[in-house]
């Protein structure tokens, strides 16, 4: 299924394996990347060192192209560049949008660049900077999320730039592919749905929450980190809903000194990093330090296997879905339904 997106990056089917904290490491990267998928490696979550060489394991693992998702806004930015560049990295994504001079500086490399955005105007102003093309998430998506959904911010995006747009937010499945195809995207973005595979290393306890949950039992909370964030409702996010300010902003402090700890920045580096965090988003600095709850929750979900001490940031796609297949067998799967689908819409047109 050749689409603008496998031109631009070289791979086999028009879909893409998101960059999840914690949950997209080298074994899944190098999964779906044989499965003809686009992988992107999360680094967020990661040291220099720990890049390094996640890089290189996913190098050792498949020969086809991958990605590495970055924070722009990241006091070391610069340095995770030269390691995509260094390591032969293929795609370079990002959650929050590049600068030109980024973006200029990784397509000199002959890095593809791909911005994450949530608004058509993000989308338009990484198009006019260079990007290759854009992941466009609506408010079906998992993690940080907005409030337009997919169906309708989608098209306002494709009919904005002329660069490949890709489609997040709501996708699981071939239906949901073609739709996208149908919206004028040129493929679909997956990041639950990638989650919940057997080459997932999120722990089975973790997955088996995922796999119970109803579609009500996702919801939008800013308890966490003072941005809309999409997850798991759990007695934690109720608890965290119910807390004082105070009290949430003493486990914001001893939760941004154990990411500290395990990530190996100082405490210059992170409050630069919350700084670029507030710029242009309104945020209180109460909201700033409530951010620092976001990679250590997480982690004691998605490592450590705690549900009742972490979050599990998540899709509204959760509730409608109900295995575990291989990353191989995910996309082959996605792949042969879309193509079906659209056999029949060919007969319907035809029948006519």
């Amino acid at each position: 299924m050749e689409t603008a997106l496998t031109r631009l990056v070289g791979v086999r089917h028009p879909v893409v394996q998101t960059g999840m904290g914690w949950v997209a490491g080298p074994r899944l990267v190098s999964a779906t990347a044989n499965a003809g998928a686009l992988g992107i490696l999360a680094s967020a979550t990661m040291t220099l060192d720990q890049l390094r060489a996640a890089i290189a394991e996913v190098r050792c693992r498949t020969d086809a192209p991958f990605g590495v998702n970055l924070r722009a806004d990241a006091a070391d930015a610069g340095e995770r560049v030269r390691l995509i560049v260094d390591g032969g990295v293929r795609v370079a994504s990002f959650a929050l949008a590049p600068s030109r001079e980024l973006i200029a500086e990784l397509k000199e490399a002959g890095v593809v660049v791909i911005p994450s955005v949530g608004a058509r105007r993000h989308a338009e102003k990484v198009a006019a900077w260079g990007a290759d093309a854009v992941i466009v998430q609506g408010g079906e998506g998992g993690g940080h999320t907005g409030e337009v959904a997919t169906s309708v911010l989608l098209p306002q995006v494709v009919d904005a730039v002329r660069i490949p747009v890709v489609a997040a937010g709501g996708f699981f499945d071939g239906r949901g592919l073609v739709a996208a195809l149908a919206y004028g995207a040129a493929g679909v973005a997956m990041g639950t749905r990638f989650l919940l595979t057997s080459d997932s290393t999120v722990p089975d306890a973790v997955k088996a929450r995922y796999l119970a949950a109803t579609v009500r039992d996702v919801t939008v909370t800013r308890a966490v980190d003072g941005l809309p964030h999409r997850m798991l409702r759990t007695p934690l996010v109720d608890s965290l809903e119910d807390t004082g300010r105070t009290r949430r902003l003493l486990r914001a402090v001893r939760h941004a000194a154990a990411f500290r700890h395990l990530s190996g920045l100082t405490w210059r580096q992170m409050l630069r990093d919350g700084l670029a965090l507030r710029h242009g988003r309104n945020l209180t600095w109460s909201q700033v330090l409530l951010a620092a709850n976001t990679p250590m929750l997480l982690r004691s979900a998605m490592v450590d296997g705690r549900t009742d001490l972490g979050v599990m940031a998540s899709g509204q796609v959760a509730g409608v879905i109900g295995d575990l297949p291989s990353c191989a067998e995910l996309v082959a799967r996605v792949v042969a339904e879309a193509e079906e689908v659209m056999r029949e819409l060919a007969g319907l047109r035809a029948a006519r």
